[in-house]
């Protein structure tokens, strides 16, 4: 009896692993997508898409190491002299931890600001939290690597 007991432990303890790892891949891949949904509302400057994205107490930390509040970042977002043709993430890695997620990578920017063309690469990383049944993004830093 005590060896069916320590078998059926183990399995449950397998099972449960298991279980762990897919719900940790589905909620990487969730993470990319929203990664990847503000690189899109970053092109069509759609403001109520990134609201959903980011936190009533979102804070944006830019290449330049100006600092943004959400209300500020927002309508950076829709400056019509910036006209953004590209935002793609590459490299992209989800840590996880209990209702938060650290998500870094490289991103590629283009388009033009102010008439004056522009190509950046860099780095970011974004600070997510679970805000009851979905994440939204609390803080964001990106680092240029090279115009």
């Amino acid at each position: 009896m005590k060896e069916l007991c320590q078998r059926l432990a183990l399995a449950i303890i397998v099972l449960s692993t298991i279980a762990c790892a897919q719900d940790s891949s589905a909620e990487k891949s969730k993470l990319i997508a929203l990664e990847n949904a503000w690189n899109q509302a970053q092109i069509h400057r759609d403001g109520k898409a990134l609201t959903r994205l980011i936190s009533d107490k979102f804070v944006y930390t830019d290449w330049d190491g100006t600092v943004f509040t959400r209300d500020k970042y927002l309508a950076d977002t829709q400056d019509p002299s910036v006209h953004t043709t590209l935002v793609a993430n590459d490299d992209v890695q989800v840590y996880l931890y209990p209702g938060v997620a650290i998500v870094t990578g490289a991103y590629h920017a283009k388009g033009k600001s102010q008439g004056k063309p522009f190509d950046h690469y860099g780095r970011f990383t974004d600070t997510w939290i679970m805000n009851g049944d979905h994440w939204q993004c609390i803080a964001s830093h990106t680092n240029l690597l090279k115009k």
